[in-house]
C-alpha cells in the first residue's frame, strides 16, 4: 500500500527552503504554492493578533519560519504581497513585548531584509525600528535594534552622503532631546550621533547641534555621554582613520633614509632618523587633520560662548546640581576647552578655581590642567595673577612634598605660557630658585618655567639668569616687552626655505647657462608657467612660472617721509658699520617677505615647500648638537592631569630594587649586545674553527702544550716560527695556493 498523499503535499509544504529554491527560479509556475503560503501565514498572524498572550507555535509551519520564507520570495509578487511589510510593522510596533525573542527577532530581521530588496526604504524601516528602541525593556532587543539602525545609515550613506534621509534622522534626535530633557531615553541620541561621528558619516554642524542639546539635558547619563563626545569623540575618529588608512602624508621616506645612509650606517642613527620621521609624520598629520570636510566638533559650534555658560551655570555653578565630582570634572575640562580654544572670557570660571587649589583636594592635579586650559591671550593679568599667588602658596613651598612642588610649578608654568603676564617680578624670582632643588622633578618643573620666560618675558627675569640669547636679543631690542590683548601677525611657515631654494636652483641654471641674467625665453616661460600649476610634474622647476629678475635691474622705491629721524652716533661708534647692519636687517626681512607678498605661489610651489618643511624639521631632529631643543608648545591642544604631573614620579622616592625593575622592564624584547663578527658567526650555518675548539677546551687538557711552549730553546722557536712562515707561503699544510 502506498503512502498517503495528504502526507506528501504536507512534506512538499512544510519544505520551504526547497519552495524559496524553486519560486526564485520560476516565479509564474508556483503562483499557486506561494498563495497557499500566503494564505497560511495570514491565518497564523490573525490568530496571533487575536490572542498575542496566549499565542504558540505549534502548528505544520510555525509563524516565523513564514515570515522568513515570505521575506525572502516576496519580491517576486509585489501585487500579491502588497501588505506583507506593513503587517510586519504593526505586529512589532503593538506587540513586541508579548513576542518571543525568536520571532521577534526574526521580524527585525525580514525589515531588514525587505529594506536591502527595496520593498521599502529607510525612513520607512527606522521609523519602525527607533520608537521601539527608546521604550523596549528588552535588552537583547535593544542591542538589535541599534545595529540595524547603524548598519542601515551606513549602507544608506555608502556611496554618497543620504542628506534627506539623515536631515529627517538629525530631526527625530533633537526632538528626542528637547521634548523632555530629564528623560533617559535621549541617551540613544547620544550613542547613535556619537558613533556615526565616529565612522564621518555625520560630519556636519547639525550633530554637533544634537550633543551640544545633550549636553544640556537634566539627566545626568545623557550630559555626561554627550560632554564625553566632545572630548574624545574627535580622537577616536582620528583612531579609527588611523586604523583604516596606512597613508605616509605625502613623505617621501626613501629619500630621507637615502640622505642619512650617506655616512656610515649604525644602529643608532638608523634609531634616531625613524624616531625623526615619526616625529614629523605625527606633526603633520596633526596640523592637517581638519580638511574643509572634517571639522572638529569644536570648530562647528554656532554659540561656543553660549554653550559654556550654560554648562558653567548649569552643571557647576549651581548647587542643585546633581553630579558627583568626577563627572562636574569632565563639564569643567569642556568649559575650559571651549574657553580656551574659541579665546572666551567667562570671568566667573576663575573664581570658581580658588576652592578647588589645595593639595589635599581629590584630583587636583585635573583642576589645574582644567585651569591653565581655561587661560589664554584674552584673559586679564589681574584675575590669574591671584590664582598662580595661590597655587605657589599652597603647593610650591619648602614644606611642600617633592611631587607636589613639581606639580605646582607645572601648572604655573602651563598657565603662564598661555598668559605671560599674570606672573609678577617678585614671584617669578622666587619660583626660578628652585632650579637649585636636589629633588630632580622639582628642579626640572623650576627650570621648564625658567627657559618659558627666556622666550616670553626675559626682561622680568635677574640679568644672570636670562642667559645668551635672550640678553643678545634684549639689547638689538628684537624682543619688546608683550602688552595685553597684542596679536602677532602670521605669515607662511617655511617661506624663507622656499626663497633660498628657488635661488640656489637659479644659480645653478646660471652656471648651466640654460638662462642669461635670470631673463628666458617666451616660450620657455611659458612652459615653465603651465608646468607649475601640476603637481605630479618635475618639482625641481625653479621658476613656477614666473621670471627672476636681478636685484641690478629691480626698481626700488623708497618713501624718505616714513624713515624715522636718525640719531646722534656715540663717540668711538662707526657709524657706516650701524647702517651696513640695519640695511642688512632690512634686506633680511625684505628677503623673508618679499616671495609672500609679490608672487602667487603654485601648486608645485607649495608641494615644494611642504618638502623642504619636512626636511627641515627632520634636519633640526637630527642635528648632532649635545644642547636639547627646547619643546614646542600648543597652546591649543588640550592639557590633561598627566601633563602636569609629568615630571612628579622623578620626585616619587624609590628604592634600589623598584629602579632596577624598572630598569629590566624597559629592556624586555631587546636584542642582547654583540659584536657583528659574533652575529655573522651565528648567521652561518658551519662548524665551528680550531680556534674557537681551543677556547672550549678543558683547562687540563691545555696544561701539557703551554709548559711545552715555555721550555722552548731559541733555535726550537726559530724553528717553529720558520716553518709557520714556510707554510703561509705555501698555502696552508696542504699547500692550497696556486
Amino acid at each position: 500500500m502506498g503512502k498517503r498523499k495528504v502526507g506528501a503535499l504536507e512534506k512538499v509544504e512544510a519544505d520551504l527552503p526547497n519552495l524559496q529554491n524553486k519560486i526564485r527560479r520560476d516565479p509564474e509556475s508556483y503562483r499557486e504554492e506561494f498563495l497557499l503560503q500566503f494564505r497560511h501565514y495570514e491565518s497564523q498572524r490573525d490568530i496571533f493578533m487575536l490572542s498575542p498572550s496566549s499565542a504558540t507555535t505549534v502548528g505544520l509551519i510555525p509563524l516565523r519560519e513564514l515570515v522568513d520564507f515570505l521575506a525572502h520570495v516576496v519580491d517576486c509578487y509585489p501585487t500579491l504581497a502588497s501588505t506583507f511589510p506593513e503587517d510586519l510593522t504593526r505586529l512589532l510596533t503593538l506587540h513586541h513585548a508579548e513576542l518571543e525573542p525568536e520571532l521577534r527577532e526574526k521580524i527585525v530581521g525580514s525589515l531588514v531584509l525587505l529594506r536591502k530588496k527595496e520593498i521599502i526604504d529607510s525612513t520607512i524601516l527606522l521609523q519602525a525600528l527607533f520608537p521601539i528602541l527608546t521604550t523596549t525593556p528588552s535588552k537583547s532587543l535593544r542591542a538589535l535594534l541599534f545595529q540595524k539602525i547603524l548598519s542601515d545609515l551606513r549602507s544608506s550613506n555608502a556611496r554618497t552622503t543620504n542628506h534627506r534621509l539623515n536631515r529627517t534622522i538629525q530631526t527625530v534626535l533633537f526632538n528626542l532631546l528637547t521634548s523632555d530633557r530629564s528623560s533617559a531615553k535621549g541617551i540613544w541620541a547620544v550613542k547613535l550621533t556619537r558613533e556615526l561621528w565616529k565612522r564621518q558619516i555625520w560630519t556636519d554642524s547639525k550633530a554637533v547641534e544634537i550633543m551640544k542639546e545633550a549636553s544640556l539635558a537634566d539627566n545626568s547619563k545623557v550630559a555626561i555621554g554627550a560632554v564625553r563626545f566632545f572630548l574624545g569623540g574627535d580622537r577616536e575618529r582620528e583612531d579609527l582613520d588611523d586604523e583604516s588608512s596606512g597613508e605616509d602624508d605625502g613623505i617621501d621616506l626613501g629619500k630621507l633614509k637615502h640622505q642619512s645612509g650617506v655616512t656610515k650606517k649604525t644602529k643608532k642613527k638608523a634609531k634616531a632618523l625613524n624616531k625623526a620621521v615619526a616625529t614629523v609624520k605625527k606633526k603633520e598629520r596633526k596640523k592637517n587633520q581638519p580638511h574643509p570636510l572634517n571639522f572638529s566638533a569644536f570648530h562647528l559650534l554656532h554659540d561656543p560662548q553660549g554653550l559654556a555658560e550654560s554648562l558653567f551655570s548649569k552643571h557647576l555653578n549651581k548647587s542643585s546640581s546633581r553630579l558627583n565630582l568626577e563627572q562636574k570634572l569632565l563639564v569643567l575640562q569642556l568649559v575650559s576647552r571651549l574657553v580656551g580654544l574659541h579665546k572666551l572670557t567667562i570671568i566667573n570660571l576663575y573664581s570658581y578655581f580658588l576652592k578647588y587649589l589645595s593639595p589635599r583636594q581629590p584630583s587636583v592635579t585635573s583642576f589645574l590642567a582644567s585651569l591653565a586650559q581655561a587661560s589664554h591671550s584674552l584673559v586679564p593679568p589681574d584675575v590669574l595673577e591671584p590664582l598662580i599667588q595661590k597655587i605657589a602658596n599652597e603647593f610650591v613651598s619648602e614644606a611642600a612634598a617633592a611631587e607636589v612642588a613639581s606639580a605646582g610649578l607645572n601648572a604655573i608654568r602651563e598657565i603662564c605660557a598661555r598668559q605671560p603676564l599674570a606672573m609678577n617680578d617678585t614671584l617669578l624670582q622666587d619660583l626660578v630658585m628652585y632650579r637649585k632643588s636636589k629633588d630632580k622633578g622639582t628642579m626640572m618643573a623650576a627650570k621648564g618655567l625658567l627657559s618659558l620666560y627666556r622666550e616670553v618675558g626675559a626682561d622680568m627675569l635677574k640679568k644672570r639668569d636670562r642667559g645668551k640669547e635672550a640678553t643678545i636679543d634684549l639689547k638689538s631690542g628684537e624682543r619688546k616687552e608683550k602688552r595685553f590683548g597684542e596679536v602677532e601677525g602670521g605669515e607662511i611657515e617655511g617661506i624663507e626655505l622656499l626663497e633660498e631654494w628657488k635661488a640656489e636652483e637659479k644659480r645653478k641654471r646660471e652656471e648651466r647657462g640654460e638662462i642669461r641674467g635670470g631673463i628666458g625665453t617666451a616660450e620657455e616661460e611659458e612652459d615653465e608657467d603651465w608646468g607649475a600649476w601640476d603637481v605630479e610634474d618635475d618639482d625641481s622647476d625653479s621658476s613656477g612660472g614666473w621670471i627672476d629678475v636681478d636685484s641690478g635691474d629691480e626698481i626700488e622705491i623708497s618713501d624718505d617721509d616714513d624713515k624715522p629721524p636718525t640719531k646722534r652716533a656715540k663717540i668711538g661708534e662707526d657709524p657706516s658699520a650701524k647702517v651696513g647692519e640695519k640695511a642688512r636687517d632690512m634686506s633680511d626681512m625684505r628677503k623673508t617677505s618679499s616671495l609672500a607678498t609679490t608672487r602667487i605661489l603654485t601648486p608645485a610651489d607649495l608641494a615644494k615647500l611642504q618638502e623642504l618643511r619636512v626636511q627641515a624639521k627632520v634636519d633640526k631632529l637630527m642635528s648632532g648638537s649635545k644642547k636639547r631643543q627646547p619643546k614646542e608648545r600648543d597652546t591649543d591642544a588640550p592639557l590633561t592631569a598627566a601633563d602636569i604631573e609629568s615630571a612628579a614620579f622623578l620626585s616619587a622616592g624609590k628604592d634600589k630594587e623598584a629602579r632596577l625593575a624598572k630598569a629590566a622592564a624597559g629592556r624586555e624584547g631587546r636584542e642582547d649586545f654583540k659584536s657583528k663578527k659574533a652575529k655573522k658567526q651565528e648567521e652561518k650555518k658551519s662548524s665551528t674553527t680550531n680556534k674557537q675548539k681551543a677556547r672550549k677546551k678543558n683547562l687540563l687538557m691545555t696544561l701539557g702544550k703551554a709548559k711545552g711552549k715555555q721550555k722552548r730553546s731559541l733555535v726550537e722557536m726559530k724553528k717553529v716560527l720558520s716553518g709557520h712562515i714556510d707554510r703561509q707561503k705555501r698555502g696552508g699544510r696542504r699547500g692550497n695556493q696556486g
